[in-house]
């Protein structure tokens, strides 16, 4: 049974930071691209971030690029969000999916419904 469990999320000021985690068991890791999404009250789920399997390639949503950094760590099983320079309108709860795929595209990394695994996600509030 695959699991994907999203952690750190929180409560932060404007202009600060949290790191989000994500575990993954059940499958082989290193096999999926991994990625983020959020979801605000009222508003459709939306792409963040993605990795490719060996972390060669990145992937990030312009509202997020220069602030967000993407990681993984394949012994571990877990994929991390770095979030820097937090927004109000950063306010989401936020998702971590697994694609099983060979390659690495960003219009499909990018797709909500690319993704075959998704976690619970974790709430992100940031204040102005």
């Amino acid at each position: 049974q695959v699991q994907l469990v999203e952690s750190g999320g929180g409560l932060v000021q404007a202009g600060g930071s949290l790191r989000l985690s994500c575990g993954a068991s059940g499958l082989t890791f290193s096999t999926y691209v991994m990625g983020w999404f959020r979801q605000a009250p009222g508003k459709e789920r939306e792409f963040v971030a993605a990795v490719s399997r060996g972390s060669g390639s990145t992937h990030y949503a312009d509202s997020v690029k220069g602030r967000f950094t993407i990681s993984r760590d394949n012994a571990k099983n877990t994929v991390y969000l770095q979030m820097n320079s937090l927004k109000p309108e950063d306010t989401a709860k936020y998702y971590c999916a697994a694609k099983m795929t060979m390659g690495f595209l960003r219009e499909a990394v990018s797709i909500t419904h690319n993704y075959d695994y998704w976690g619970q996600g974790t709430q992100v509030t940031v204040s102005s």
